[in-house]
Formats: structure tokens, C-alpha cells, sequence
């Protein structure tokens, strides 16, 4: 019994050992867990990657004013890989031909003549149209006194460096550019192709003609198309395929009536509210409707309470009434007639940089005395708004009307009078606003909403679950489409996902499941049924494409209509061959192969159509390569097999100055250059993305 429990304890150790080892190799073959990319053997760290992204979206919803979603995400995400990407491949380049920018011309481009246009763009004055060096100035000296810890320094900074790292690589493209060349040559070409007319007579045996079913291509004919075609089997990332059923965890009837039963006792509350902010943030589900209440025109709030709350009289209620998914109660809080627009300025203090918010409004205090005293607004807009986009304008905002601007300043500048100058504060900081014209007159209403969301009970979330975790308990990879036409379920399919992608058809927040094909083994089933919005989603991973030159397996069915296409132009071909064998005119040939003569006239080569057919590049080059009167070959096109005859050319004038035509090739090269520079150098890169496991 002692040597049996020695050899199972060792054993037992044995199996602990070997597993670990197994998932440390796994963790070792699958790359490092810190790192998301690596670029000609640099790593990318994930935190590093992380901070960058952290920045950029936050940059974003500043300058676009709304939150990220899945899409915009994914969108930044891009942004900043291709950052790290541009950065790295540039910077290499660029040290290898020494191209630096230096300590003076970095002071330079923020304090010397030729500021970076950049820099010229922020401290632009817009009525002058020049740079205010004065406001330069400040600015700089201000950042100068700001500690090294402090944030808007170091967004200064990142600026700085994002802006020196833009002129090597503007250097290194402009050496690309310089060496792009057009002689007179491709200048005449281009001229020719572009104008130069040819009219000919073609037969055309369409493959339309044949049936597909009458085709079996052969093992050798799908190696033969891809080995011609196989550069475009070529793929940058890794794609995977999967299909998948759901189960349907949306409100059922009864939830909704539950849910309406609650609604219908909050508007009974409503009407009888004493306070009714007080009731809206106690009540209020959605974050959106304890927002501060403004001021709205006709056609600002949604169609069901725009028909109903400017007819009615202050402290109506209406609802529930469905909207959004949430069942919802609102209330004619108050009703008045205001202007419809407001012409205004401010000038915008930052609490972060004055000491606090009491000092900003002390501070606010001090420049209102001024400007009742006298002063210039547009003066002390330039010298103290942060708000540079305004001050360069003397504060100007210039006319907007409702809901342009945050509630309290909107209300501010609505219920004033034209000269009179309010202090208010808002999430951006405090606002000294002067109000200067009031234009026209409309009927407004405040309005306060309460919500209750129409979602899935307990016992609905439940039984589609069970449904789920029964499926799951019979499901595998082999028998996964047997057991869902058992149980009725429709498959789906998600071809060709990218490790990156948010959404996939029929999935509008399919990340999670994305995630976990990437991980997974082909044929694999998921373990879990994962949620997605109102429904349990179970995946099967029916095909993993590896970046690279794809396998023929892989393209098979891809390139199935393309084959049998090729097989039916041998068919046609030995067909039109015969018809040509011996005819001495196109008429005699298009008689032998049953087919009509279709003439055209002033088809150019650098736009190569048939007319009511398609592109046929092959076809319009052989007749820009013929000679008039010769009775062609079969040509072997991308809709059928065809033979021609030319019947002349009509040249156009001779060329006086090949100067812009080649202007036009070289600006197009140009333009093409950057972005065919930037793939070459990621090609050349040996860019690893791991972003799919972190993202």
C-alpha cells in the first residue's frame, strides 16, 4: 500500500509539473501578456500603448463633445496602433539618413519667425490673419510657471514632441517626393491613353451562356487559378469565421405590462410632486434626465412630447409612453416666451490654473468691475479667456440659439438683457458673459422627465438562459449544427472577423465573443453562452485564416465562381476558335459561332468598357495593340471569350507642352506616395499585432 500511494503522490506531482510547464509554454508560445505589438523586434508595452490611448480619447471627447462608443472606440484604438506604427517605422528611417531637427530650430518653431503652423494656428488672431505674439508670449511664460507635475505642462509637452517628430517625418517624405520623376515619355503615354479613340467590331461568347452545373472544375484547375492569382491571397492580419445560435432574453409581454404598472404609479406620484427636481432626482433613472433642465423651442424635444407640450398648460403630465426601450413620464415644468437666439461673448476663467474656485470667482468679480468701469471686453477676453477659439475674436461667440451651450450658461444668456454682464459657472469653469443682442421671440417649455427601463424579469432571463445551458450541455464541435436544427435554432455566421472587431452581422457588441474566437481552437464550441444586448449567444469557430499567403483550402469556395469561369473559357474558347478557323471577316466568324456583330465607336484605353457589358481590360488592350482590318485571336476575357476586328484609330493633336500632363502624373504620384510609403515600410517591418488579447 506505501509503495502504491509513493507512485500516485508522484504521480500526482508529476501531472502538476507537466500542466504547469504546458501552460507556461502555451503563455510563452502566445507572446508576452505585457506587450500588444512589436515592431521590427520593438516591443510595444501595453501600458505604454494604454496611456496613448488614454490620452487620445479623452482628446476626442473634448473636441467632439460626446462619449465613445464601440465603433468610436474602436476607431481611436486604430488612431493610436497606427501612431505607434507610423512613429516607429519613421523614426528608423530617419535615423538611418540622419534626419534630425535640433535644439534651436525646436525653439524655433514656437518663439522664432517661422512658427510651426501648428502653433501659428492656435495664437492666430482671426480678424488680422496674424499671429499675436503677445498672447504667444504669455501663453509660454505661463506654461514656464506651471509646476513640472502639473497637466496642462505635460500636455505641452506631448504636444511639442508630437509636432518635432512631424517635421523629421514631413523631411523624410519630402526626400521620397524629390525623388519621384516624370519624363516626357509617361507624359505622352498618359496623353494617348486618356485620348486617343479606337472603333472596332467584337463577337462576344458570354459565360453566361453556360450553365454553372454543366462545369466540374478539376483539382488541377483551382491550382492553376490560385498559383496565377496568388498574390492576392494575401492577408495582413489573422481572420477567423464563426457561426452561431442565440437565445432570446428580450422583455416578454408580461415584463412590459409589470413594468408599465410602475411607470403608471410614478406619473400618479408626479403630478402630486411638490418639487419636481427634487422628484426627477430621486426617480430618474436614466443620467440623462436628471441633467439640468433648459429651455427648449418646438422641434427639440422628441416628436411625442413636441406635439403635446406646447399646447398644454404648466404642471401637465403625460405619460408613460414608450421610448428608447424606457417607459417614461414627463412633466410641463414651466412656459414662457424667449428669445430665439442671443448674441453674446464671454470670457472663460480656469479654475485649475487660478487657485481654486473661489479665487476664480473673486477673481471673475474683479474683471466684471472692470468692464462696468470702462474697459474693453475684447481687451481682457485676449488677456484672461482661456477659451483661445472665442478670445482671438474679443470674446465673440458670435449668435447661437437654444441648446447650443451647457444649461446655466444658456439660461444666463436667455434671460438677460442686451449690456448686461453675468458670472456663471459651469463643468468648463466660470464665465463672465456679456449679453449684447436679443433676437426673436418663441414659445418655450421646460420639461422634466422620469424613466423606468423596459427590461427582461428574472423569470424571462432565466428560462432563456436554461434554454442556453441545455443547449450547451449537448453541443460540440462536431454534432453543433445537428442539435440546432433539433432544437429549432437558426445558425448565424460571422465570416472573415478581424481579431479587432466590435461588431459582427447580426451582433452589435459582439467584443466578448470575438475576444474568445481568437483564443479558441478551430471547431471549438464556447464553454459559456455569452451576453449580448438582449440575447444569450453561443459561437462555434468553424475557420482560422492565419496573416499570410492563404492556403488554397482556405480559398476554395472563395474562388469557386472564378474557376468555373476559367474552365468555361477554355470551353468557349475551342468554340470561338473554330469559328474563326478560316473566316476572313468578323461577319463570317460571328456566323460560325451563332452570335451578332457589336460595333463601337471612341473607346479609349485608359477607360477600358463595354458599353452595356463590363470592364474588359484584356479585350480593349489587345485593340489599342492591333492593326486595322487583321482579323484577331480569341481573346480570353473576365465575362466571356471575344474576337475583334479594328476598324481605325483617331488620334488626337500632337502634344504642344508635355509640362502639365506631367505636373498631373507627378501631383497623383504624390499624393499616392505617403500612404504606399507607409504600407511598404510596414510590410518591411515585421509588425506583430497582439492587440486582439488586450482590446
Amino acid at each position: 500500500m506505501g509503495i502504491i500511494l509513493v507512485v500516485l503522490i508522484g504521480f500526482a506531482l508529476f501531472a502538476f509539473i507537466a500542466s504547469e510547464v504546458v501552460q507556461y509554454g502555451r503563455s510563452f508560445m502566445s507572446g508576452d501578456q505585457t506587450t500588444i505589438g512589436e515592431i521590427g523586434g520593438e516591443k510595444i508595452p501595453y501600458d505604454e500603448f494604454n496611456k496613448r490611448l488614454d490620452q487620445n480619447s479623452k482628446q476626442y471627447q473634448q473636441q467632439f463633445g460626446q462619449n465613445l462608443t464601440p465603433q468610436l472606440t474602436a476607431y481611436v484604438q486604430n488612431i493610436t496602433w497606427n501612431q505607434f506604427l507610423t512613429q516607429t517605422l519613421l523614426t528608423k528611417e530617419e535615423s538611418k539618413l540622419g534626419i534630425t531637427v535640433g535644439n534651436d530650430e525646436s525653439y524655433n518653431m514656437t518663439h522664432g519667425a517661422n512658427l510651426d503652423p501648428e502653433v501659428a494656428r492656435y495664437f492666430t488672431n482671426q480678424q488680422t490673419g496674424q499671429v499675436d505674439r503677445d498672447q504667444l508670449n504669455r501663453f509660454l511664460a505661463s506654461i514656464k510657471s506651471l509646476p513640472a507635475s502639473d497637466p496642462t505642462r505635460a500636455q505641452w509637452s506631448l504636444f511639442l514632441t508630437g509636432r518635432i517628430e512631424a517635421k523629421r517625418s514631413e523631411r523624410y517624405l519630402s526626400l521620397v517626393r524629390n525623388g519621384l520623376y516624370v519624363n516626357s515619355l509617361d507624359a505622352k503615354d498618359d496623353y494617348e491613353n486618356k485620348n486617343k479613340l479606337a472603333n472596332f467590331k467584337y463577337i462576344a461568347l458570354p459565360f453566361s451562356g453556360v450553365a454553372d452545373n454543366k462545369v466540374n472544375p478539376t483539382e488541377s484547375d483551382y491550382q492553376a487559378y490560385y498559383d496565377e492569382h496568388k498574390a492576392q491571397f494575401k492577408i495582413p492580419n489573422e481572420l477567423r469565421s464563426f457561426e452561431y445560435v442565440t437565445f432570446n432574453a428580450a422583455p416578454s409581454k408580461e415584463d412590459s405590462l409589470a413594468v408599465k404598472e410602475q411607470a403608471d404609479k410614478l406619473a400618479a406620484d408626479f403630478k402630486a410632486a411638490k418639487s419636481d427636481s427634487d422628484f426627477v432626482q430621486i426617480n430618474a433613472i436614466d443620467v440623462a434626465n436628471k441633467a439640468e433642465l433648459k429651455f427648449q423651442k418646438k422641434g427639440q424635444l422628441e416628436p411625442k412630447l413636441d406635439s403635446v407640450m406646447f399646447t398644454v398648460s404648466k404642471g401637465f403630465v403625460y405619460g408613460p409612453y414608450l421610448s428608447n426601450g424606457s417607459y417614461k413620464v414627463s412633466k410641463l415644468v414651466d412656459v414662457q416666451t424667449g428669445p430665439d437666439s442671443v448674441k453674446a461673448s464671454h470670457i472663460l476663467l480656469n479654475p485649475a490654473t487660478e487657485g481654486g474656485l473661489p479665487k476664480t470667482q473673486a477673481k471673475a468679480d474683479s474683471i466684471k468691475k472692470l468692464l462696468v468701469a470702462g474697459k474693453s471686453f475684447a481687451d481682457l477676453a485676449k488677456m484672461y479667456s482661456v477659451d483661445k477659439g472665442s478670445a482671438d475674436k474679443g470674446g465673440s461667440l458670435g449668435t447661437f440659439g437654444r441648446g447650443a451651450m451647457v444649461p446655466v450658461f444658456e439660461d444666463a444668456a436667455f434671460n438677460g438683457k442686451p449690456g448686461e454682464i453675468k458670472i456663471v459657472t459651469s463643468q468648463f469653469g466660470v464665465h463672465i458673459i456679456k449679453i449684447e443682442a436679443l433676437k426673436g421671440s418663441a414659445k418655450v417649455v421646460k420639461v422634466a422627465t422620469v424613466d423606468r427601463p423596459l427590461l427582461a424579469s428574472s423569470k424571462t432571463q432565466s428560462l432563456a438562459f436554461g434554454k442556453a445551458q441545455s443547449f450547451l450541455s449537448n453541443a460540440n464541435g462536431d454534432n453543433f449544427n445537428a442539435e440546432a436544427k433539433k432544437e429549432g435554432l437558426v445558425i448565424k455566421t460571422a465570416t472573415d472577423v478581424d481579431g479587432l472587431a466590435m461588431q459582427t452581422p447580426g451582433l452589435d457588441n459582439a467584443r466578448e465573443v470575438v475576444k474568445w474566437a481568437f483564443k479558441a481552437d478551430k471547431n471549438a464550441v464556447s464553454d459559456k453562452a455569452f451576453t449580448v444586448g438582449t440575447q444569450y449567444v453561443i459561437p462555434h469557430l468553424t475557420q482560422v485564416k492565419p496573416a499570410g499567403t492563404l492556403s488554397l483550402d482556405l480559398v476554395k469556395a472563395q474562388i469557386k465562381p472564378a474557376v468555373i469561369n476559367q474552365v468555361k473559357a477554355k470551353m468557349l474558347a475551342e468554340k470561338m476558335d473554330a469559328a474563326l478557323n478560316g473566316a476572313s471577316s468578323i461577319d463570317q466568324a460571328a456566323q460560325k459561332a451563332g452570335v451578332q456583330v457589336v460595333p463601337l465607336q471612341n473607346i479609349v484605353f485608359a477607360n477600358p468598357v463595354l458599353p452595356g457589358v463590363a470592364q474588359e481590360n484584356k479585350l480593349v488592350g489587345s485593340v489599342f495593340g492591333s492593326q486595322p482590318n487583321k482579323l484577331s485571336k480569341t481573346i480570353k476575357g473576365d465575362q466571356g471569350v471575344y474576337a475583334f476586328v479594328v476598324d481605325g484609330f483617331t488620334n488626337p493633336p500632337a502634344m504642344t507642352s508635355a509640362v502639365r500632363q506631367r505636373e498631373q502624373i507627378q501631383q497623383a504620384l504624390i499624393q499616392r506616395s505617403e500612404s504606399q510609403v507607409f504600407d511598404a515600410l510596414k510590410d518591411k517591418g515585421n509588425v506583430k499585432d497582439y492587440r486582439a488579447k488586450f482590446l
